[in-house]
């Protein structure tokens, strides 16, 4: 049997904040479960279903249990973290744990950060395992499955009005006929998982995501888990992962508890046992989902002729000094550098379109300007060599900026939601050599 009390919670450094977890069971498979947006690494192991859920869960596997930034016991924070913010956590606590590799589970709100972690880095991912959780959270034209923006408003508003009372949380396990020692459970998981306020910014930061350009990037096993009856999150969702994520297993519960640790736990974890103990062949770590960066020094060529040889590449070696302190401090890889622009991969697109932002302020001490373009795709990779679509995308989108501008795609726009980052959208344009008009957005 688990002891709770047995069990340490350890801190693992996610840049300058301290992400809590803890490690449980003695199984043969690695496995970080990302619980959705209420937890508390310490306090959830009073709740009995949750208890008993992890005790099953222990046979087969050992656990990696994680608070995010800005809830449980891990730091406190001012803004609501991107999904960008979220990844390195999970990073960081794999890292903590010493673990190379693991299956990463996503729960409800947990979803989309694990797909993205999937996606951005196959090589540290073994499986995927998704349960109660959607690609976007809001109802759109090309998107039906989503709430409705009145529905998002009332789900704020019981966040705002009840939140510490448990009563949201028991919205989450309708089958459940929670006594009132177990309801005051719930309202201080709820309580010491974040204050209210925290809640509320998380909620209406939940409403925007978008990870839809995503999924056709995911090429690690996936497992889709869904209740047929599940209220806050409609089975609709799980059936447009599973059609948009390559290979992916779908499998629909009975059932109507969004909490994976309420009603039939048997049936689910035997689902996610099943999935992880049979025999697979890993596929090949050979294409990954990357954010690119194209700059180019705008009339390079008549800016050489205007200096003379000597001059301009004594330029040149100034402008790739600032690019190579920029790239390392946003953490950008250098893929190549033309004679009058650069080439960089980033695992992250806020960080890509931040670096683009510097790059562009900082040359002008130079005396020139740059063109930035900036796209998150899905990439070939071949040694150090980056190439496909994504790429070709992320040169034109450069090639479409105009002098001192940063120009990313919807794609990107969509994946940086609440970074603080600005966009003004400039419409659709036609970029050479690519079939269908872009969306293109201009940094603000």
């Amino acid at each position: 049997m688990l002891d709770p009390s047995r069990i340490d919670t350890c801190y693992a450094k996610s840049g300058a904040l301290n992400i809590a977890y803890q490690v449980f069971g003695d199984g043969d498979i690695d496995l970080v479960l990302i619980p959705g947006w209420a937890s508390n690494v310490e306090n959830i192991w009073t709740l009995p279903e949750f208890a008993r859920f992890a005790e099953k869960l222990a046979q087969f596997a050992r656990v990696i249990l994680l608070d995010r930034r800005g809830t449980g016991l891990s730091d406190p924070v001012v803004e609501p973290p991107t999904l960008e913010e979220r990844m390195d956590d999970v990073r960081a606590v794999l890292d903590g744990a010493g673990w190379g590799r693991a299956v990463i589970w996503g729960i409800s709100e947990g979803g989309p950060m694990a797909m993205m972690f999937a996606a951005t880095y196959p090589e540290r991912v073994s499986a995927l395992i998704l349960y109660g959780t959607y690609a976007r959270f809001t109802r759109a034209e090309d998107y039906p499955q989503g709430y409705p923006p009145k529905a998002n408003e009332k789900w704020l508003g019981m966040v705002e009005s009840t939140w510490g009372t448990g009563q949201l949380s028991r919205h989450f396990a309708p089958s459940q006929n929670f006594d009132p020692a177990e309801l005051r459970i719930l309202a201080r998981l709820e309580r010491l998982a974040m204050s209210p306020g925290t809640a509320l910014k998380l909620f209406t930061l939940t409403t925007q995501i978008d990870v839809r350009h995503v999924l056709p990037a995911i090429r690690v096993p996936t497992l889709v888990l869904h209740r047929v009856g599940d209220q806050p999150v409609s089975v609709r969702n799980a059936r447009y992962l599973a059609e948009h994520i390559a290979g992916a297993k779908y499998v629909e519960l009975p059932g109507v508890d969004h909490m994976p640790f309420m009603g039939d736990v048997d049936a689910l974890l035997g689902e996610a046992r099943e999935f992880l103990t049979g025999e697979r062949a890993a596929p090949e770590v050979d294409r990954v989902l990357t954010t690119i960066l194209f700059c180019d020094i705008v009339d390079s060529t008549t800016r050489a002729a205007q200096l003379g040889d000597g001059a301009w590449k004594n330029l040149l070696e100034r402008f790739y000094a600032l690019a190579s302190e920029k790239l390392k401090y946003f953490r950008g890889r250098l893929l190549d550098s033309a004679g009058d622009g650069l080439f960089a991969a980033f695992d992250g697109p806020a960080r890509a379109v931040r670096c683009g932002a510097a790059l562009a302020e900082v040359v002008q001490a130079l005396g020139v300007q740059l063109r930035v373009g900036v796209h998150t795709g899905e990439c070939e990779v071949l040694g150090e060599k980056y190439s496909g679509i994504a790429v070709h995308l992320g040169a034109r989108v450069a090639s479409a900026a105009e002098p001192g501008q940063v120009l990313v795609t919807s794609t990107v726009k969509d994946l940086v939601v609440g970074s603080g980052l600005r966009f003004e959208a400039l419409g659709p344009r036609t970029l050479k050599g690519v079939a269908e008009p872009w969306v293109l957005y201009r940094l603000t």
